[in-house]
């Protein structure tokens, strides 16, 4: 599978905690360096970033910005070591279910999204996903909450790639209509949607309720294409998902999803019909 590698005990020490493994992988890279030990402010400058990140990226307390585990590897000559850790802390983040799908997604080629039911989560903006955790997660405490929205918003990291996949989006209209956290809260999301349909390597599209029936109404749907092997499909439903990798299947679901683009609005109609309902609010 693409991007995903086990991680042997020699990169994470026996640590359960993955974000305090990569941790302790790069306090020991800086403190055991054979050309000598760098501080948290020589390693920062090496980096270019604050010491006060390092320091909080060595206690576990920070979420890691996404370009940072290849410039370690880099700078250390890890041979992909902390590329790796990154890996597992991303997958660690989500269920067992979508942790495939979630591992190919920083490397695919491309990308297609069908959802009914909320705004794909790498379209999400933060408050959006904060009231969506809220909501399904009722017991959670606030910085619980706001590590898994951090998480969900680092996925987006995808599209500031060098060469960021091609991403299709075909969300149904009942999403972009339904109030989710108030008013403010839904023109943030339907600003991000438009800012997200404006990229040239993307399109957002609306399926109007009046588009009739389809093949994918019961539920919602990814394709992911790797740079290597084959497309897959990914399913959802409420607390379960699952991989669909055998061919012919994945042909049926990505005919599916063409007619589904076929029937929507064209991207500039999505456009104009989610700013209006943005200026309605």
């Amino acid at each position: 599978m693409a991007g995903q590698h086990e991680v042997d005990e020699g990169d994470n020490g026996g640590t359960s905690d993955p974000r305090r493994a990569f941790g302790e992988a790069l306090r020991d890279a800086r403190e055991l360096r054979p050309e000598g030990r760098w501080t948290q402010a020589r390693l920062a400058r090496e980096v270019r970033t604050s010491s006060s990140t390092i320091s909080r990226i060595e206690s576990g307390t920070l979420p890691i910005p996404a370009s940072l585990p290849a410039v370690f590897d880099q700078v250390f000559a890890t041979d992909g070591k902390f590329k790796r850790l990154y890996e597992r802390i991303q997958a660690g983040g989500f269920p067992a279910h979508s942790r495939k799908r979630i591992a190919m997604e920083p490397h695919a080629l491309a990308i297609a999204e069908w959802t009914q039911t909320v705004v794909p989560g790498l379209l999400q903006a933060g408050a959006y996903a904060h009231e969506l955790f809220r909501a399904g997660s009722p017991r959670a405490s606030e910085r619980e909450i706001a590590t898994m929205v951090a998480t969900r918003i680092a996925r987006q990291d995808v599209f500031k790639r060098s060469s960021p996949p091609d991403f299709s989006a075909v969300i149904c209209e009942s999403v972009i209509r339904r109030m989710v956290g108030g008013p403010d809260v839904m023109r943030e999301q339907l600003a991000a949607l438009l800012s997200h349909g404006s990229r040239p390597t993307s399109v957002v599209q609306v399926l109007p309720l009046n588009a009739g029936c389809h093949g994918l109404m019961d539920g919602t749907m990814s394709i992911l294409t790797p740079p290597e092997g084959a497309t897959i499909v990914y399913t959802e439903g409420i607390r379960s998902g699952g991989v669909i990798e055998e061919p012919s299947a994945v042909r049926e679901l990505a005919r599916s999803y063409d007619v589904l683009t076929a029937s929507a609005l064209s991207p500039d109609a999505s456009a104009q019909f989610i700013l209006k309902l943005m200026e309605a609010l």
